[in-house]
């Protein structure tokens, strides 16, 4: 890693650390819509590859894959903060779901079905699939709103919105909102947020395409905000 000299040897670095990128932004796009392109989120984290080889200090105590870690995914988040990452039609459309949802809930007294709020809605079941897809990722921790610690935990798992929902003082009331779930997405939550299982591994144990876990863990969150909000 160094040169004769004692120093980095960049041209090693790059080669070793450039893998790293490109499983960081991988991770980061599955949360993220499908307007995010993935040779953007690259381009941004070799960027930050490159400003920690610059950077790195020795005597900062962190090694520096640690450090190059760092910087590779703030090179990403910086790069999100810098457009508008969730188009303002699917905010709007995912406000809508937790409203529609909410508002079935309350008039059946049990969960909605995905039938019965897609007509609350106005919509066909596909154009609610489509609606679930395209909301999952907008449900990612608001980036503007936590500091780099919070942006580091909720990248480092595969979907994160079920955390921004946590915190000391609604824990309880979060926990009947789960027990108030149905089954299969009181699952979906376990596998996901405490057996810490990608999508595919999640897709295998419900017997689901990884795209329907994505729509089946949108509903599971809009219920909960539906829920949280009364």
């Amino acid at each position: 890693m160094y040169t004769a000299q004692g120093k980095m040897n960049q041209q090693e670095l790059l080669q070793q650390y450039l893998p790293l990128v490109r499983r960081q932004a991988l991770g980061l796009k599955t949360r993220l819509p499908a307007n995010i392109d993935l040779d953007d989120l690259i381009q941004a984290g070799s960027i930050g590859l490159l400003d920690a080889m610059t950077r790195y200090d020795l005597n900062v105590g962190a090694t520096f894959g640690t450090y190059a870690s760092q910087r590779i995914r703030g090179a990403m988040i910086d790069e999100l903060r810098t457009r508008d990452w969730v188009p303002r039609s699917v905010r709007r459309n995912a406000r809508a779901l937790e409203d529609a949802m909410h508002r079935v809930e309350q008039s059946l007294g049990r969960p909605a079905k995905e039938r019965e709020v897609a007509s609350a809605m106005g919509l066909t079941l596909a154009q609610y699939h489509q609606v679930l897809s395209d909301t999952n990722g907008s449900q990612m921790l608001p980036i503007d709103d936590v500091n780099e610690e919070h942006i580091d935990e909720a990248c480092s798992r595969h979907i994160t919105p079920f955390a921004e929902l946590v915190n000391d003082r609604n824990r309880t009331h979060l926990m009947r909102a789960i027990d108030a779930l149905p089954e299969r997405e009181r699952l979906l939550l376990a596998l996901c947020h405490h057996e810490k299982l990608n999508l595919r591994e999640i897709g295998l144990v419900l017997g689901v395409s990884e795209s329907r876990v994505c729509q089946l863990h949108s509903q599971a969150i809009a219920r909960l905000r539906a829920s949280m909000a009364e």
